[in-house]
């Protein structure tokens, strides 16, 4: 054995041992070599970039009640280590992020179909989901392993963010092209995030079955642009499948958290 094949042998099996992990709340295992401190330092660097080429809105009311219901979210995510921000974007586009470390941008577009707080909650409340279940950090992970091999485990063991993991995540998040236009995550994410999406809007005292009625106006939405395309197709859920497990979800998930009440 070659001594450069077992340093790239031990840097795995370490890079291994590091990456064994669960995600909160569903407990799932996940692969993850760079540590979270990482990920919310490429967060703070992508959000300052997006609110460098991005219009915020000037929609007082409007801006306040994204603010008013990710505050709540915040609360019960009960992540005061993050540094949470809540931005509305001035663009006609259905979309909405959350960056690790819990910096939150929604795009004006996305306020015609969630017109209720309770569907708004459940959007928040779902793309916060992906920073809590750190979902950007095992993209980064999958690619560097994709893209370096054994080497990646080396990679992540340092305490800076590699250049490798910048770029992996700025492609992820559209940074410096076309930005909050995600490469799209998983599937188990995506149900992830919508089962702890829901969760949380529960917990901030919000109705969970606002996820069941804004995905059936996403589903409304998608068939009128003709972008609901078949499961096989895609790596999302398609938005019927999305529907059933919300619906099949939200009973327990109701009768666990929500209480209504005023949290501020």
């Amino acid at each position: 054995m070659t001594r450069r094949l077992a340093f790239v042998l031990i840097a795995l099996a370490a890079g291994l041992l590091f990456a064994c992990a669960r995600a909160a709340y569903t407990n799932r295992s996940q692969l993850l070599l760079i540590s979270e401190g990482q990920e919310v330092q490429l967060g703070l660097q992508a959000a300052q970039e997006v609110l460098r080429t991005e219009k915020e809105s000037r929609d007082p009311l409007m801006t306040e009640r994204v603010r008013r219901i990710g505050r709540r979210i915040a609360v019960a995510a009960n992540r005061p280590d993050y540094k949470w921000e809540f931005h509305l974007i001035e663009k006609n586009v259905v979309n909405a992020f959350c960056l690790p470390g819990g910096k939150v941008f929604v795009y004006t577009g996305l306020l015609n179909l969630a017109t209720s707080n309770d569907e708004l909650a459940s959007v928040m409340g779902h793309e916060i989901a992906h920073a809590l279940e750190r979902h950007s950090g095992e993209r980064i992970s999958m690619a560097l392993m994709a893209q370096l091999g054994g080497t990646a485990a080396s990679a992540a063991l340092g305490a800076s963010v590699s250049p490798a993991a910048s770029q992996v995540f700025n492609q992820a998040y559209g940074i410096g092209a076309q930005v909050g236009v995600l490469l799209p995550h998983s599937r188990a994410q995506e149900s992830e995030a919508d089962e702890v999406g829901m969760i949380l809007a529960a917990k901030a005292g919000y109705e969970p079955a606002g996820a069941l009625s804004l995905w059936r106006k996403m589903l409304a939405y998608s068939k009128s642009k003709g972008q609901n395309v078949p499961a096989w197709m895609s790596t999302h859920p398609t938005n019927e499948q999305r529907i059933r497990d919300i619906q099949a979800k939200m009973g327990a998930i109701r009768a666990r958290y929500f209480q209504r009440h005023q949290m501020y």
